[in-house]
Formats: C-alpha cells, sequence, structure tokens
C-alpha cells in the first residue's frame, strides 16, 4: 500500500484550513500518510526541503486552503499502482459558497477564452488521461518521491511555474503524467479584483522567467504579452481594417464568450465576464512583460533561508494532530 506525505507550504505563523479536510481523510484509513507543513517566505525552497523529509513514497503537494477529498485520495493511489505514473494531479475548483466575484473569477479561469490550454486546471472535464504541465496544478499535485529527488526537484529560482519546469524534465524521461478531473480539491478564488490581477500577473512573470531558464514553450502563452504591445502602438497606426482587426475580433470574442457563458449558467451575473477578461489578460501581459525584463531570478530566491521551519503535523500511524 502506497504511503503519502501530503506537503503544505505556508507564510510564517500561517492557517492552514487544509488540515481540516485531512483529518477527515485520518478517519478513512484508506491510505497511511503524514502532513508536513512547511513555514517560510520561499515557496519552492520550503517544498524542496519538506520533500527531502518527507518518508511517503508519493509526495502530494497542496496549498494551504486545497481541500482534498477521500475519493480523489484513493483515485490518486489506483493511478500510482502504475509504476510508469511519475505524476498525479487534479483541477482547483471554486467552492459554491465563494462570493459572486470568486465565481467570476473562476468562470474566467475555466473558459477557453480565459485561460486557454491551461483552462482544465479549473474544471472537472474529461476522463483520467496522460496529460502534459499544462493541465496540472501545484495545489494538486502528487508525485513519486524518489522521482522528484532524482529529478532535482523545483527549480529554487522559479515562483511561480516551478512545477511546470519541473514536470517538462519529468516528462522528458519518459514518464508519465496523468490529469484525473476526480482528483478535484476545493479552493476559493481571490477574494478582490486587486488580488486576482496581482494573480494573473504573478502568473505572467513566472510564465516569462520559466522561459528564460528553460527555453521557450508555445507562442500562445506569450499572447497576453502580443495583445498588451498591440493595444500600446495601436493609437500610433493609421486606424484602417487591418490595424483594427485584432481589436474587434477580441472585443467579438469576449462578447460571445461572455454571452455564452451567461446562457449555461442561467446567471446574467456572468455578463460582468465582458470587462474582467480584458483585465485578466492585460494583467497577464503585464506580467509576462516584467518578468522578461526581470531576470532569471524569482521571488523565491530573495528570502533565503529566513525562517524556513519545517512541521510534521502528522506522523505515520498517529492519530492526534
Amino acid at each position: 500500500m502506497a504511503t503519502f506525505s501530503f506537503i503544505i507550504p505556508v507564510k510564517p505563523d500561517g492557517f492552514v484550513s487544509a488540515l481540516g479536510p485531512l483529518r477527515l481523510l485520518e478517519e478513512t484509513e484508506l491510505h497511511p500518510f503524514e502532513v508536513l507543513v512547511a513555514e517560510g517566505c520561499s515557496p519552492s525552497r520550503q517544498r524542496n526541503t519538506a520533500a527531502n523529509d518527507a518518508k511517503g513514497d508519493i509526495i502530494y503537494f497542496l496549498d494551504d486552503d486545497s481541500h482534498v477529498t477521500a475519493e480523489g485520495l484513493a483515485l490518486c493511489a489506483q493511478i500510482m499502482d502504475d509504476p510508469l505514473v511519475a505524476v498525479a494531479g487534479g483541477p482547483s475548483l471554486t467552492p459554491t459558497g465563494d462570493s459572486l466575484l470568486q465565481q467570476l473569477f473562476g468562470s474566467a479561469l475555466s473558459s477557453l477564452l480565459g485561460a486557454g490550454a491551461v483552462r482544465n486546471r479549473y474544471r472537472a472535464s474529461g476522463v483520467t488521461r496522460s496529460t502534459t504541465d499544462k493541465e496540472l496544478i501545484l495545489c494538486n499535485l502528487a508525485i513519486r518521491r524518489n522521482v522528484f529527488i532524482d529529478s532535482g526537484g523545483f527549480d529554487e529560482r522559479l515562483y511561480p511555474n516551478e512545477e511546470n519546469e519541473l514536470l517538462d524534465r519529468i516528462s522528458s524521461q519518459g514518464l508519465k503524467l496523468i490529469h484525473a478531473p476526480g482528483m478535484a480539491v476545493q479552493r476559493s478564488q481571490r477574494r478582490t479584483l486587486k488580488l486576482f490581477i496581482r494573480q494573473m500577473a504573478t502568473y505572467g512573470r513566472g510564465r516569462s522567467q520559466q522561459t528564460l531558464i528553460a527555453g521557450p514553450g508555445t507562442i500562445t502563452g506569450f499572447a497576453p504579452l502580443l495583445f498588451l504591445l498591440y493595444l500600446i502602438i495601436l493609437p500610433f497606426l493609421p486606424f484602417t481594417r487591418l490595424t483594427s482587426a485584432p481589436l474587434f475580433t477580441y472585443l467579438a470574442l469576449v462578447l460571445s464568450f461572455s454571452v455564452a457563458a451567461a446562457i449555461t449558467s442561467g446567471s446574467l451575473s456572468r455578463l460582468l465576464l465582458i470587462p474582467l477578461y480584458p483585465v485578466m489578460h492585460l494583467s497577464n501581459g503585464w506580467g509576462l512583460l516584467c518578468g522578461l525584463f526581470g531576470g532569471k531570478r524569482g521571488r523565491s530566491d530573495t528570502c533565503g533561508n529566513a525562517g524556513l521551519n519545517i512541521r510534521r503535523i502528522k506522523e505515520f500511524g498517529q492519530m492526534t494532530w
């Protein structure tokens, strides 16, 4: 029977709401597991340090607010029975109890227009399948410990996108990456528009820094940056059908996707996606631009080991927390 090490990075003295669902998991007695909470200000380093201390066969990375289920853990264990599978993960879903604004953020992230190839990180769609890093997300990701260690763990210069760079390395070894919708966790979206804008910009910065470190990926990942640059130079161009076509095409897509979301959900509130899509894409584009000029070192590299503390909240066989 596979054993699991749940690793949860938090800021110093951070609250871990994910511990509640993990306590419930203990009552199911499905699989032995331990829980390590890694406190610090450098998430990539925190996860690497905790992984080195972990004793389980499978390292299961969660965020401090990722609510995992017994069904998801059982499915993960079943998938990992295949020795060729190195990584298994599922989506991060927006809880129904989130606010209207958070629901809108979740809707944008799970749509083709909003997030493109990575939208399945935020929706439970399809069946269990082989995948790439585009469908996997670090707040709900299980990796064989020996594969993680042998691959060198996360590049600590990266935050975020450290998992994407690692998953590319693992995939290049011929090992399988699996996306399982049934492994979904519940995780709330950002509470305010300001925090969502910061999140999108951070994702863009991480993508650029990953590109500087590991080489170019697909051009679609830089589409928000290209659109931002287009809008910057548009006022200096003659206003013709050719120069205005990208703008009007984009606006038509925003309108059609927003109306479709309103119809599908049965809620006119989804029409608020009309202004949200541009805000999302331009924030991401700005982050991509800043990342390209910011060099290879992300925020994770600036904190050193200050305040790094690994707490084993639950040990194997321990029934009290």
